[in-house]
């Protein structure tokens, strides 16, 4: 209750107490809220690699043009060590301290939802690259995403499930410890039960955040007579899931989630994940266009293939430079301009990113589609098929 307590402070003084100045007149800066330490530090390298990239682009074009002028990025990283608490404290760093124009980030839902309550309560522009959670978004004006909701995920996995496999029962492992797992866990069993009846999700199994031995859930897994297991977990740990559940006797398929698209799944999961199916932002392997300019560029420079979180983060950066662009000039008032950029963010229609097309609707939230991604014999996500809303 203290820290809660304490938090509620914080956001209280740095929202209504504090005056802004006027920030530099020649740069804008820009924060990342990435969580470069702590259970997913390759998400935050993701995040910085794609962002360092389109920095460079930018500044050595001769600036961001907004208006008449040309202005200068400055990216501002903050690690918020993969935890709930820093990821506020950092939020209030980047707009009290560093004053940014706006902040890219978080990116898992466990920190985004609570950075967001500090960036809407100081009236200033966030996007969250990644995370699918509706409560990042909800009721927060000044908050948006670069990627669909988990409502809309649950579902895609769940026909997935039963169109591709002819499941009729279901078994689901997630961490209930964490708002994306939790949440995606709760949506997918919703619809597939919709769909195939009560009960038919046979097995609910939940672990805490840094359990390592899964074997009294995949046991009872192996017995409940699922067809499908269904686990949205993190790249860190679906090696461990997949591995015990092929020890414990498990053969059926294993399906995962956006979370799974890191470039080091295949580094920790070898061979026992070959073969198997995740939904996801976009297809590295087969990619086109704009997209495979992104990719080739990511690579050269850092030795290999980016995940969807760079490629997500990527197309943050520029939703929020084009929002920028929008707004025809800055004031060189940081409220005002946080302002103006939010409201620009809200009029984004038929954006082309390279994770795919998007049209903010009311909330902050893209109409976009999702990738079925097939992890091939190469260990390569390669494209399967497209689910639109």
């Amino acid at each position: 209750m203290r820290k809660m307590a304490l938090f509620s402070v914080l956001i209280l003084i740095s929202a209504f107490a504090l005056a802004l100045p006027a920030w530099s007149a020649d740069t804008i800066k820009i924060g990342f809220n990435i969580p470069l330490t702590g259970d997913i530090p390759k998400v935050g390298e993701a995040s910085k690699y794609a962002a360092e990239i389109r920095l460079a682009e930018i500044n050595d074009a001769g600036g961001l043009k907004v208006g008449d002028k040309a202005y200068k990025l400055e990216f501002v990283y903050e690690d918020n060590e993969s935890k709930a608490e820093s990821a506020t404290a950092t939020a209030l760093k980047l707009i009290t301290q560093n004053q940014v124009l706006a902040i890219i980030g978080p990116q898992s839902s466990k920190q985004a939802i609570p950075a967001g309550e500090v960036c809407n309560a100081n009236k200033t522009p966030m996007i969250s690259p990644w995370s699918t959670n509706p409560k990042t978004t909800e009721n927060r004006p000044y908050v948006f995403r670069a990627c669909f909701l988990d409502p809309f995920q649950g579902p895609v996995i769940a026909k997935f499930a039963s169109g591709e496999f002819g499941a009729k029962k279901a078994a689901v492992l997630y961490d209930i410890a964490s708002d994306y797992p939790k949440g995606l866990a709760e949506f997918f069993k919703e619809a597939f039960e919709k769909a195939n009846g009560p009960g038919s999700v046979v097995a609910f199994e939940t672990f805490t955040t840094k359990d390592k031995d899964f074997s009294a859930q995949l046991t009872k897994i192996t017995k409940s007579g699922a067809d499908v297991l269904f686990t949205p977990q993190y790249y860190d740990e679906v090696p461990l899931i997949v591995k015990q559940s092929r020890e414990l006797g498990w053969k059926g398929p294993i399906l995962g989630s956006d979370s799974w698209g890191s470039a080091e799944l295949m580094n920790l999961c070898g061979d026992a994940c070959k073969g198997l199916y995740f939904s996801t932002h976009y297809a590295a392997a087969g990619a086109k266009g704009a997209t495979k300019e992104f990719i080739d560029k990511y690579q050269a420079k850092y030795g290999y293939v980016p995940d969807d979180v760079a490629a997500l983060t990527w197309d943050a950066i520029n939703l929020l430079c084009m929002a920028v662009q929008n707004t025809g000039g800055l004031s060189g008032n940081i409220a005002k301009d946080r302002d103006a950029v939010k409201d620009k963010l809200t009029q984004v229609k038929d954006f082309d990113g390279i994770t795919g097309k998007m049209t903010f609707s009311p909330g902050g939230n893209p109409s976009k589609c999702a990738v079925i991604v097939k992890i091939s014999d190469k260990g390569e996500f390669e494209f399967y098929k497209s689910v639109c809303p």
